[in-house]
């Protein structure tokens, strides 16, 4: 009786080891899969941004160097707030000044410019908010700087 006993430990051993080998080495397939399929789409990503980077440079090459283009919009805004009410403010004075972007700075009208937002009020949730323009910088990045006050 004490070998039966013995023999049907040893199988439950030998039973458990091999579902734990088993289940182990499906987990490892399962999860060099998934590592796989990530590096393959990483990448495609690094390929596509590579092409991107390149046309832009040839496009960059193309345009005439002799004209300043404006490339970018930088606000700066001064605020003590909230800051989710910051971003959207922000969010706000770049969405007027987006179609600016890729024109050429000569043909632009500062006090036109600035006036797209001074004193302007702007309504988020249940306040409002009166703008100043403080500062104006136009390169080729445009330079905001905002003066944000809790209007009543």
């Amino acid at each position: 009786m004490g070998k039966i006993k013995f023999k049907g430990l040893f199988c439950f051993v030998v039973g458990v080891l091999t579902g734990i080998i088993i289940g182990a080495a499906a987990l490892c397939i399962l999860v060099s899969y998934r590592i796989d399929m990530y590096h393959q789409e990483i990448a495609y990503l690094e390929s596509t941004i590579e092409d991107k980077d390149a046309r832009l440079e040839k496009l960059e090459k193309t345009i005439n160097t002799q004209n300043v283009i404006l490339k970018d919009i930088e606000i700066i805004l001064i605020f003590e707030g909230d800051e989710i009410d910051k971003i959207e403010i922000e969010k706000t004075i770049n969405e007027k000044y987006t179609s600016l972007l890729g024109k050429e700075v000569k043909n632009f009208d500062i006090d036109i410019i600035s006036e797209v937002v001074d004193k302007r009020i702007l309504h988020i949730e249940d306040r409002k908010y009166r703008l100043y323009v403080e500062k104006l910088v136009l390169t080729e990045v445009l330079q905001i700087w905002i003066k944000v006050e809790l209007s009543s």
